[in-house]
């Protein structure tokens, strides 16, 4: 292919970026103008098929600078993509197809949403990890593709890039190739002003092959992504840029970085560049067609499908692309007396991981408190068992891209107050519905003598609050099951928060409702007054005061509440039947429990953090005990 023609094209990304932030009058061309000759050469490499954007051995492409959406809908287009001028024309508007950040699910050939920086990067990580334990289990005819990643000086500022990098060369993950747009520019100005950073050696003592080239020289980025693809190891491109390239007078300012470059400017550039500065959204047959990926990806994926067809493995393809969650023999603890949830769950995800040859997971090096180790099934890339270090963010941005790879459901570990450093990527999972299972172990000042630092007191609120984000805070072990069950048909992500004490198993014996429906009236009287709600290891708490309350004429139905975000999303008409709207309703957590006033008329929580101690005398302490309940109750009535 022709300079002259490598060029056309990566003018017309160029002028498409700075056509669509001038007409929306916001968004970022910068980056899309400097990244775009890059972005050429890559699409001669690039094995995609636009007309089914799920073929499993597609190439992935992340973009970690997820504000340079200018490039990502060009490239989109112009490979075939169901994105159309007239959807780049409506870019960043209200309802359109283009939003102003890539959204997994929303535009066609988006393989996972970003935006935050860093993210991306981990992303990028979790595909190659989940490419790793697929070619393992499957074979190289049908698992060999390439994972890419755009990123920025950005990107690599940030805390959650040199936990994702180090995952990466630990792993070893010869498939994964980090294409760095280096032009030293943020939003405030050069990057010298806050960061001097060697990358090059970062990269190297991350066990990363590093790559310099030129980014503008279409030669250099062709011989650079040929050497990355035949690596042994992970590998870092530097490519050195110009921010706003092409622009006619503001090449290389901070001020192309997130604002329109204005018509005068886009209108010179167009002419320097040989294009009618009168047109806009120009896209020329010629560059159309060097772009379009349609016909040879068609060919690919015919390939790809005979190769399968003759395979050895086609079977356990079809068994990992279609997991049959009926199959899972769930243990019964119907003759348990007492057993922590945390305890509970290590039986149910074993139960779940013997059956389903793609669930796996792993911890932030807590495996042993979170009991989440598969027993006998090995580790990680060869086994299940995924050893992630203490890197919570990185673990949880690397598990949601796994779960998007298209054959694996896979969980994630910590302590919950450790949610704290993963918030991010948990947001990303709910807002592109990501069917990934948060494990979030040690809940409540039942964490005991670790003290408040180590005892999650507003976090069930903040999760709860965290809209298509199921929480679930099983009562007891026969809870926790029912929890795994519903959780496993969902199409969002889901926490299982359990505690470390253990929790008295109940009798499987419900008034009314089910444990799919969020809550359930679990005690019923006919003259009831009073209703009291409670969730985990406050359920026995409530259900012993409604006991000891009948014994002062008190009748009082007791209320589970299992998941409270499913319990929002019920019908009114269930509502009102494990609520009975003619008793005062009361609720008691050990957390803040704020959101409880949607329902109850009185929160029994907590006002402050926790303390140090033994968890039964912390419950005393913080008035959890039954005659603390008993009495607060008979106040407030």
């Amino acid at each position: 292919m022709s300079n002259n023609l490598l060029q056309k094209q990566a003018d017309t990304i160029r002028f498409l970026a700075a056509d669509m932030v001038q007409q929306a009058n916001s968004g970022h061309p910068g980056a899309p103008m400097g990244l775009a000759d890059i972005a050429t050469v890559l699409s001669t490499h690039l094995n995609i098929n636009p007309n089914n954007s799920k073929w499993l051995n597609r190439d992935r492409l992340v973009f970690s600078g997820g504000h340079a959406t200018g490039l990502i809908y060009s490239l989109l287009h112009l490979w075939g993509f169901d994105v159309n001028v007239e959807d780049m024309k409506q870019f960043r508007q209200t309802h359109s197809r283009t939003p102003g950040h890539p959204e997994y699910g929303h535009t066609h050939g988006i393989e996972i949403t970003t935006g935050p920086l860093g993210q991306g990067i981990a992303n990028a990580v979790g595909f190659s990890m989940a490419s790793k334990y697929a070619k393992n289990v499957l074979d190289n005819s049908i698992i060999d593709h390439t994972v890419y990643c755009f990123c920025g000086d950005g990107d690599l500022q940030e805390g959650l890039s040199y936990e994702a990098v180090a995952t990466a060369g630990h792993q070893k993950l010869d498939n994964l190739v980090i294409i760095y747009d280096s032009n030293n520019i943020t939003i405030e100005g050069d990057t010298s002003i806050a960061w001097d950073e060697d990358v090059v050696a970062r990269f190297e003592a991350a066990n990363f092959e590093v790559l310099e080239i030129d980014g503008h020289d279409f030669a250099a980025i062709d011989a650079a992504i040929i050497s990355a693809k035949a690596a042994s190891r992970p590998v870092l491109i530097k490519a050195n840029t110009a921010i706003g390239k092409g622009a006619a007078t503001m090449e290389g300012s901070h001020h192309t970085h997130g604002a329109p470059l204005g018509n005068d400017e886009i209108a010179s550039s167009k002419r320097n560049a040989g294009f009618n500065p009168e047109v806009k959204f120009a896209i020329s047959d010629e560059v159309k067609a060097a772009f379009d990926k349609t016909k040879t990806g068609a060919n690919l994926e015919a390939a790809w499908n005979k190769a399968v067809e003759a395979s050895s493995k086609k079977d356990v393809l079809e068994t990992l692309l279609n997991p049959d969650f009926d199959s899972v023999e769930y243990p019964d603890f119907s003759d348990v007396e007492k057993m922590a949830t945390r305890d509970s769950n290590h039986k149910i995800l074993n139960a779940i991981a013997s059956k389903i040859p793609g669930f796996m997971g792993g911890s932030a090096d807590l495996a042993p408190s979170n009991k989440t180790e598969l027993k006998g099934m090995g580790d990680f890339p060869n086994g299940k068992n995924i050893h992630f270090g203490i890197k919570e963010h990185a673990m949880a941005s690397i598990t949601n891209a796994m779960n998007l790879y298209g054959l694996f459901r896979v969980f994630s570990a910590t302590f919950f107050v450790f949610s704290d450093y993963l918030k991010p990527a948990a947001r990303i999972a709910a807002l592109a519905s990501i069917p990934q299972h948060f494990v979030w172990t040690h809940d409540s000042i039942g964490v005991g003598e670790d003290g408040p630092t180590h005892q999650p007191i507003e976090h069930l609120g903040q999760f709860r609050g965290l809209p298509n984000f199921y929480v679930f805070r099983p009562a007891d072990a026969t809870e926790n099951v029912a929890s795994w069950k519903t959780a496993l048909t969902m199409n969002a992500p889901t926490a299982f928060v359990c505690s470390r004490q253990g929790l008295e198993v109940l009798k499987d014996k419900r008034a009314f409702g089910e444990v799919s429906n969020g809550a359930y009236l679990l005690k019923k009287r006919d003259n009831a007054t009073i209703t009291i709600m409670a969730s985990g290891s406050e359920l026995m708490l409530a259900l012993k005061t409604a006991y000891s309350l009948e014994k002062d004429g008190i009748m009082a139905n007791v209320v589970s509440v299992p998941c409270y975000d499913l319990f929002v999303e019920q019908e009114q008409s269930y509502i009102d039947q494990v609520i009975d709207k003619n008793t005062k309703v009361f609720a008691v957590e050990a957390a803040r429990g704020l959101e409880y006033y949607k329902f109850a008329d009185v929160v029994y929580g907590m006002d402050t953090f926790g303390a140090s101690g033994p968890a039964p005398e912390l419950f005393e302490h913080f008035g959890f005990t039954e005659a603390a309940l008993k009495a607060n109750i008979k106040k407030d009535i």
